[in-house]
């Protein structure tokens, strides 16, 4: 099963603070929408997300669709089709992907409540 790109969504409460932080680690801003409460860091392929009052977890997240530099991929398995694979695994979906052709994404928590996300931002193949 291909995921797409990987990132984790951190919960922070303060967006400048954390932003600073994670360059301190070496991260450079990657696209800085502090405005809109959230910012994405990078450091070579990893990828985090800081997000300020949008959600009260840290959340693992995958890309269906995207290389890990976010890039567009050709041939990808669409998050509708990992959402069947997964119910059909007998996993519990929390937030369904639609019925629909485009961006979609969907919601589950791993047996010790953490939450993955199926975050699918381009157009089935």
């Amino acid at each position: 099963m291909k995921l797409g790109a990987f990132s984790v969504s951190l919960a922070v409460k303060d967006i400048q603070r954390s932003v600073a932080f994670y360059e301190a680690l070496g991260f450079e801003l990657a696209g800085d929408y502090s405005d809109q409460g959230w910012c994405v860091m990078r450091s070579d392929t990893t990828t985090i997300g800081l997000f300020q009052g949008m959600f009260e977890d840290n959340i693992l997240t995958f890309n269906p669709g995207w290389a890990q530099d976010v890039s567009a991929l050709e041939d990808f398995e669409d998050v509708r089709a990992l959402q069947a694979r997964l119910e059909a695994a007998g996993l519990e979906v929390d937030t369904r992907a639609d019925d629909g052709d485009g961006p979609a994404h969907l919601v589950l928590r791993d047996p010790d409540g953490n939450i993955i996300m199926f975050d699918q931002h381009v157009p089935k193949p």
